[in-house]
């Protein structure tokens, strides 16, 4: 963490946090086809009671498989979605009651992975970077909102004239910078970025990443950053935890996290890193099949594919405990079985 993110951190409460939250979604079939078949209801844990926090003006990346609920956690930090249990804290007040406020609303915005499908393309760039400002009602003088528009095309790295085109005419990389103007428009103090460069080229990835951190300095925004890009998230993370299977199993400081993974999911994540160093280290994919969120193992999730695994991980879930700098969810390294 910067020494300007602790300062800004120090004494105040977080900007977000996560009380031991879960979402669970009802996928039964039709109630007809439920009583034929002689079965009952089947719930899927999106998320199963997760906690964190992030301190002001510094980013927390969420990584893991596709499916293991970071998109979810993404859409119940803005309170897109509600919460089974649990509760989110959004600058010290439940998210409910500051979703109901605008002027508490206007403070958070959100960047979708897919810059083709996230802008209308039937609307200006004038009028998709002008929205919220109208939505809000911040700027009701026109004039005065294409000024502001032209002023936050400029800040990443387009020209005021680009309002006037539609977004068919821009590339994706520029598509997503549109995004993020659109985002800051309403001057929010916290993005939720959800995987904000997944569908770019990994040149336009670096720009956008380095844009996104320049704008963090600048203007003290605090990130939740979604990925699955372990690469991407060590570039802009201050923390990065860890989900498997709806759940948190791993959270630490990113060089931390890099240097010394403790939960064997994440070292089995690093091990898959392609070896761009040419060391010679050898790729090693994650083995096993990811489980069911309908029907998810008894004990720790990852115990159908863990190498450390005994009765007791398959029969009791395990807590977060501190080891160092980290939180672990971990029998194994509770007990000092990882280090054997």
């Amino acid at each position: 963490m910067s020494d300007t993110a602790r300062s800004q951190g120090a004494g105040q409460p977080p900007m977000l946090e996560v009380r031991d939250v879960a979402r669970y979604f009802d996928v039964s079939r039709p109630l007809l086809q439920r009583l034929l078949a002689r079965e009952g209801k089947r719930t899927l844990r999106a998320v199963d009671g997760i906690s964190f926090a992030i301190p002001r003006g510094t980013t927390l990346s969420l990584v893991g498989e596709s499916g293991c609920g970071k998109s979810t956690v993404a859409r119940l930090a803005v309170g897109l979605y509600g919460t089974t249990r649990g509760e989110v804290v959004f600058d010290g007040n439940d998210l409910s009651s500051a979703r109901a406020d605008a002027a508490q609303r206007r403070r958070m915005q959100m960047i979708f992975q897919d810059p083709y499908a996230s802008l209308n393309p039937r609307w200006r760039v004038l009028d998709i970077v002008a929205e919220p400002l109208r939505a809000f009602g911040l700027l009701p003088d026109r004039a005065a909102r294409e000024k502001r528009v032209g002023e936050l095309l400029t800040q990443v790295g387009l020209s005021p004239a680009d309002g006037q085109k539609f977004p068919h005419e821009f590339s994706g990389g520029q598509r997503q910078r549109i995004s993020i103007a659109r985002a800051l428009s309403s001057n929010p103090e916290f993005l939720v970025c959800d995987e904000p460069t997944s569908a770019l080229d990994v040149s336009v990835q670096a720009q956008i990443l380095n844009l996104m951190k320049d704008l963090q300095r600048r203007m003290g925004l605090t990130y939740l950053f979604i990925s699955h890009n372990l690469a991407v998230v060590r570039q802009v993370s201050d923390r990065i935890g860890v989900m498997y299977l709806g759940r948190l199993v791993e959270l630490a400081p990113s060089e931390t996290l890099f240097e010394a993974p403790r939960h064997p999911y994440t070292r089995a994540l690093m091990e898959a890193i392609p070896d761009l160093d040419m060391t010679g280290r050898e790729r090693i994919p994650v083995g096993g099949e990811v489980p069911s969120p309908i029907s998810p193992p008894s004990g720790c999730a990852f115990n159908p594919r863990c190498p450390l695994a005994n009765d007791r991980c398959r029969r009791e879930r395990p807590g977060m405990t501190r080891a160092g700098a980290t939180l672990v969810a971990c029998h194994a390294v509770e007990e000092g079985r990882d280090r054997q």
